[in-house]
């Protein structure tokens, strides 16, 4: 018999999708971090995973919110860093089993090293990222490569393995 494996994630690297399954048990509806800005908190713009780590792609997602919202950490972790980005206040949080999430474009209220618990106030939504309205991009990364971050928010259903009949 052969297996035939369907993902309901869109592309990310074997690498990092294999990563997440060591991740730490999963809360309400699957979600492992809380969101990072106040709901409603619609996707406006979704992950897209580039085939390789230098081409094109959207390496986060965009969450529509208010002007000058308030960004909370979406869970236990180090800050690992907080500054600017070419030219874009950034926060990254280094989370338990090599998870990295960032956000931006952020004011942050803490620096580098500092410990944050899930929910904690980190910082203030930046104007500026999305041309038609107020959002945050939120980025997690596992072991270093991009994944989408509805997959610590409950966003996406689990994969499952089918049989498949010759």
């Amino acid at each position: 018999m052969t297996t035939l494996v369907v993902a309901s994630a869109v592309a990310a690297p074997a690498t990092a999708t294999a990563a997440i399954i060591g991740v730490r048990a999963s809360g309400a509806g699957g979600a492992v971090w809380a969101w990072p800005v106040a709901a409603p908190h619609p996707v406006v713009r979704p992950f897209v995973g580039p085939p390789n780590p230098w081409s094109p792609g959207h390496r986060g997602i965009d969450v529509g919110t208010t002007p000058g919202a308030v960004v909370l950490a979406p869970d236990d972790g180090v800050v690992h860093f907080a500054g600017v980005v070419v030219d874009r206040p950034v926060l990254s949080i280094a989370h338990a089993d090599g998870v990295l999430s960032s956000v931006e474009p952020v004011t942050a209220d803490v620096v580098k090293g500092d410990v944050v618990t899930r929910g904690q106030t980190v910082g203030v939504l930046d104007p500026g990222h999305c041309a038609d309205r107020s959002c945050l991009h939120l980025g997690a990364r596992v072991d270093g490569e991009y994944v989408s971050p509805l997959l610590f928010l409950g966003g996406v259903e689990p994969s499952v393995l089918l049989p498949t009949r010759r």
